[in-house]
């Protein structure tokens, strides 16, 4: 595929500087780049030296200072969100394989499925009993949906996910390979010490346009739901337990664990492997930092870092503090033995 830079610039609504007659021919890396590629560049290390680079052309933010004089190899394109344009230009470069509607003859289908239109069912698929799917639906190999489930159009499902029974999906989500999504929470109650199993009953709702990355698990409610509210992407390798809520377009990154019936509102993020204790609240638009351990409730609009948890401008300060704290300990030991030594005196 070969694309003229001024075509591109129409597409992406970039200002030219360079020769707009130039042909790309792919998309790569700043670093893996050739001569006929497009790139991107956003942070100062790439910014500020160009020529690290052998793309024929970079896509820039549009308040970045262009010296052509210095860069006369380069042919530039400036955007407001150069991250964003890029990516609108890799789908074009790498346009998505669409496998014609079908049914596989191998898929075990129960009783009473209610099919939309435009379905991709591939091989070794279970779909149990009073499963209803929507419209445009593509379910890859190995996919298990257990009854009652209910998915939405334009979803995507890759290989080897499990829907226990009563889920629900809603429209444009999609699940990558090896998620778990219904399976009973940790529940157990203590009885002379022996550990008897709560059965659970409820579910998980997942909204639109969510992402599920892969080898998540999402346990069913207890007895009602466990939710995930539109636009939330989480990472790989994330545990969310039984009735926890989650608020729109929220992120969770790789490694996260949420306990029982906690609450996360609208646009919070959790870094990767932080722990969320169960039963607590953590308000919109709130963050939580790497490795954090959140043991009670955090209000909306905060930063907050460390174990436990506190606000992160304090956990930065107790960081500097523990790698003096051997130091501090010879200083200290040092003045109470000064101060003895006075006081025998």
């Amino acid at each position: 595929m070969e694309i003229l830079v001024k075509e591109i610039a129409q597409i992406i609504h970039a200002e030219i500087l360079g020769n707009p007659c130039f042909k790309v021919k792919g998309v790569s890396s700043f670093e893996d780049a050739g001569s006929h590629d497009i790139t991107f560049a956003c942070e100062s290390k790439y910014l500020s030296d160009l020529q690290q680079t052998k793309a024929g052309v970079v896509i820039v933010p549009d308040t970045f200072k262009f010296n052509q004089d210095h860069y006369q190899n380069i042919i530039v394109l400036k955007t407001d969100n150069p991250k964003t344009s890029f990516f609108k230009l890799v789908s074009l470069f790498h346009p998505e394989k669409i496998k014609p509607p079908c049914i596989h003859s191998n898929a075990d289908i129960g009783y009473n499925v209610k099919f939309g239109k435009n379905l991709i069912i591939e091989s070794n698929v279970f779909i149990g009993d009073n499963v209803k799917i929507g419209n445009n639906v593509h379910i890859m190999p190995g996919v298990y949906i257990g009854e009652d489930v209910f998915i939405g159009d334009n979803t995507l499902i890759k290989p080897n996910v499990t829907l226990m029974e009563k889920t629900r999906i809603g429209m444009n989500v999609i699940i990558h390979p090896g998620t778990i999504i219904g399976s009973d929470g940790f529940g157990f109650t203590q009885d002379d010490n022996t550990h008897e199993k709560i059965i659970h009953t409820g579910y998980v709702d997942i909204g639109n346009y969510v992402e599920i990355g892969a080898c998540n698990t999402i346990d069913r409610g207890t007895l009602g739901m466990t939710i995930i509210g539109n636009g939330v992407k989480t990472d790989n390798l994330v545990h969310i337990a039984h009735n926890v809520k989650i608020g729109d377009n929220a992120l969770i990154v790789a490694q996260v664990g949420i306990a029982g019936s906690t609450r996360l509102g609208k646009n919070v993020i959790i870094a990767g492997k932080a722990g969320i204790t169960g039963h607590v609240t953590i308000g919109d638009n709130t963050i939580v930092g790497p490795y954090a351990g959140v043991s009670s409730d955090v209000p909306e609009n905060q930063i907050v870092s460390g174990i436990p948890h506190m606000q992160h401008d304090r956990w930065r300060k107790v960081v500097r503090i523990i790698s003096r704290l051997p130091e501090m300990r010879k200083t200290l030991f040092s003045f109470e033995k000064r101060l003895k030594n006075l006081e025998n005196k």
